[in-house]
């Protein structure tokens, strides 16, 4: 948004803030693209970009883009802090795994509240010996048995 107006930049952000989806429409990604630049990480196709029609790659190069970065996801949704908050307002637009609609009612919070008092903490399971003895057992194990028998 470098190269962009203040102008252009609160009609952008006064769009985006208005209409929050993850599946734009056609309308909507005109407008951005012609009110603030293209950048290789934006969700925007770049079909519409004044920078897609000067460089015939960057087309090319915004495909790879998205891909590595659904890849990297394995093709889930991209979810967020906000995503685990179903009491958010507005709520999320994709609720992460677990996580269900908000219930205003009253005894809909009271559930709410005691199901996340009645977690279990966020310790580790494992015996506190394991940690101390796993590394004593193996250098005691090359002691009695040399894994570098050249250097006899």
């Amino acid at each position: 948004m470098e190269g962009a107006g203040w102008e252009q930049k609160i009609q952008a952000l006064t769009h985006i803030l208005i209409n929050p989806t993850t599946k734009p429409s056609l309308h909507s990604q005109m407008l951005i693209s012609t009110q603030i630049p293209c950048y290789l990480n934006w969700d925007y196709p770049p079909l519409l970009c004044p920078e897609s029609l000067k460089d015939p790659i960057f087309n090319l190069r915004w495909n790879l883009c998205l891909f590595l970065k659904r890849a990297s996801r394995f093709g889930a949704p991209l979810t967020s802090w906000r995503s685990k908050c179903p009491y958010y307002q507005p709520p999320p637009l994709i609720f992460a795994n677990g996580v269900e609609e908000a219930k205003w009612d009253d005894e809909g919070k009271r559930l709410y509240i005691r199901k996340r008092l009645s977690r279990k903490k966020l310790v580790s399971e494992v015996n506190p010996l394991i940690p101390v003895l796993l590394p004593n057992l193996l250098l005691l194990s090359s002691l009695f048995w040399n894994p570098f028998p050249e250097y006899d």
